[in-house]
């Protein structure tokens, strides 16, 4: 998005605010749906920089109504990057090629942003020096993408998920191409000025009325990825969670990917829990759980009558607190998190066991998604086993005397 730090356009200087977030989108939906998070933020981070260069390249053939051709081009960015994320998502679930579509969208994107900032230097070429016009809008610039990166993650996808994300920031650059019809008046002709006036508001109310609409884009998205009827869906700032109902029973998915069925979830929390009792030589009081935040790990454990507390350490209070929510799943965990005994921590495992002192643990549950991106893969090294190992009680020795 570029926005003109101009109170009027023959006086005053101008900056430039360009934003990132729509390859942030582009290459998070694309994680969410294909995995491989190292592989998708490279490859997309890479495809936006280079169609950001051709833009850059292709802005030289532009020779006349510059400052009409960048308003333009500013409401394109708009209606293509505000309603990239829902696109892609509707284009995973119903079509064969979402990998063509996905770059294509990328790359378009970055090509037109990079038209914009040559456009806007050669507006302003005449009102500021070229060394004070290069430096304050390319500083801009990057502050800008800083500020874009730090909101997305710690604001905006926690709080408005992404396709709100994406249609916000659509809504910002059609804002501000709007903004520029005024801005840019004495450049443009007063017909043209009509109809992008026009342009712009229409931009805007089209887009506003996805952001409204949002929770309906999701859900059309995911009627075509999961194949029995969704009962429940939402997301935290750490994953998508939605449970179906099919004929089988409710099954739970953590970004897109099969958690349990409840059909057969059994065989997989038996075997996960008894197996670690079976090998204590003494009678387990003190049991941690790291994960498991749907309770069905806690249901086996408490079945044993020596337990006398479990702490369970999960990252997601949503996860959590489904239970509460959904009266399927506290019917499935036998109502595991109203036990006494359970005390429940939302925090990183990882941070946790490295940052808390605490008394040893007799038997410890493990329970985590598989390691398909970075920040799943560091519960798995020997880093946390070697912190798990030390909040674990030494087990006795018992030695038999021969007559």
């Amino acid at each position: 998005m570029t926005t003109l730090a101009t109170g009027k356009v023959s006086k005053a200087p101008a900056a430039t605010l360009a934003t990132v977030e729509y390859e942030l989108l582009a290459a998070t939906v694309s994680s969410y749906v294909l995995g491989d998070s190292v592989t998708q933020f490279s490859t997309i981070i890479g495809v936006y920089l280079f169609a950001m260069g051709v833009g850059s390249w292709l802005s030289r053939f532009i020779e006349r109504n510059v400052a009409e051709k960048f308003i333009d081009i500013e409401l394109a960015v708009a209606i293509i990057g505000g309603a990239s994320a829902p696109l892609l998502f509707l284009t995973f679930a119903y079509v064969s090629y979402f990998g063509l579509i996905l770059y294509s969208m990328v790359f378009i994107i970055g090509t037109l942003v990079g038209l914009e900032i040559p456009l806007l230097m050669r507006i302003l070429k005449d009102e500021l020096d070229f060394k004070e016009l290069v430096s304050k809008v390319l500083a801009l610039d990057y502050v800008g993408a800083l500020l874009a990166a730090l909101m997305f993650p710690i604001f905006l996808v926690p709080k408005l998920g992404l396709n709100r994300t994406s249609l916000l920031f659509g809504m910002l650059n059609a804002a501000v191409g709007l903004w520029a019809t005024w801005l840019l008046a004495p450049l443009i002709k007063t017909k043209r000025l009509t109809i992008l006036r026009v342009k712009g508001f229409a931009v805007i109310v089209l887009l506003g009325i996805a952001f409204i609409k949002a929770e309906s884009l999701t859900t059309l998205a995911e009627d075509g990825l999961f194949p029995d009827q969704i009962v429940y869906a939402k997301s935290s700032p750490y994953q998508r969670i939605v449970v179906t109902r099919g004929k089988l029973g409710h099954s739970l998915f953590l970004n897109g990917n099969l958690q349990f069925n409840s059909f057969d979830e059994y065989r997989y929390h038996e075997a996960l829990v008894h197996p670690a009792f079976a090998a204590h030589t003494g009678e387990p009081r003190r049991v941690i759980v790291l994960g498991g935040g749907d309770g069905l790990a806690l249901r086996e454990i408490l079945k044993y009558p020596s337990v006398e507390s479990v702490t369970l350490v999960d990252l997601d209070p949503l996860m959590t607190g489904l239970s509460n929510a959904l009266p399927a799943l506290a019917e499935l965990n036998k109502n595991a998190f109203s036990d006494p005994r359970v005390s429940v921590i939302n925090a990183d495992a990882f941070v946790w066991l490295d940052n808390t002192a605490i008394e040893s643990f007799d038997v410890a549950i493990v329970d985590f998604p598989d390691p398909n991106n970075f920040a799943l893969g560091k519960l798995y090294t020997t880093r946390f086993y070697n912190l798990l190992k030390a909040k674990l009680k030494p087990q006795p020795i018992y030695e038999r005397c021969s007559d």
